[in-house]
């Protein structure tokens, strides 16, 4: 009688376990396997209501009176526009910070992470969800060091050895 009592209560256990964990497990796969993936040519633009053709590269423009070289491009919008995922990924953060104010990161495709900086609020994104290119992540807006600029998306891609000009990427996308 004990055997079989150990038996179920070991079965429950592992189901329980599965249950749990499972989620985790599948999502390090996922990342393992976003890791490996080629980095694409061509992003979609994060900010829906913009077109390619009218974006300005703000890349490595002095910032902080030369103290600093911006890395990434400043994608203007009204406020309150859709910020969508540029790839598909996993969303690793989303909170606030000094300098990008309400951000999201998401980890991509060839392990780039894209940064999404300076939105109004946030979309109904989490750390842990999978997002597909397009998926809504937030609303442009001009928070942490962007407060008094106009309403802009300030877009990073980072990889293993630094900051990535995001331009050439997002210049063809439509």
């Amino acid at each position: 009688m004990r055997t079989i009592f150990h038996r179920l209560f070991a079965a429950v256990f592992l189901i329980a376990a599965a249950a749990v964990i499972g989620p985790y497990v599948e999502t390090a796969v996922y990342a393992m396997r976003l890791a490996t993936m080629p980095v694409p040519d061509i992003f979609s633009m994060p900010a829906a209501t913009v077109r390619a053709r009218d974006l300005r590269s703000t890349w490595n423009a002095p910032r902080a009176g030369g103290q600093r070289r911006h890395e990434g491009i400043d994608i203007f919008a009204a406020r309150g526009s859709r910020v969508v995922a540029s790839t598909e990924g996993i969303v690793q953060r989303v909170g606030q910070n000094n300098l990008g104010g309400n951000v999201v990161w998401v980890l991509g495709p060839g392990g780039q992470r894209h940064y999404y900086a300076h939105l109004d609020r946030f979309a109904d994104a989490h750390a842990g969800m999978r997002v597909e290119a397009g998926t809504l992540l937030g609303y442009v807006g001009n928070t942490g060091n962007a407060a008094g600029t106009p309403p802009h998306l300030h877009y990073g891609i980072y990889a293993v050895g630094g900051a990535v000009d995001p331009f050439p990427f997002l210049r063809h996308a439509e």
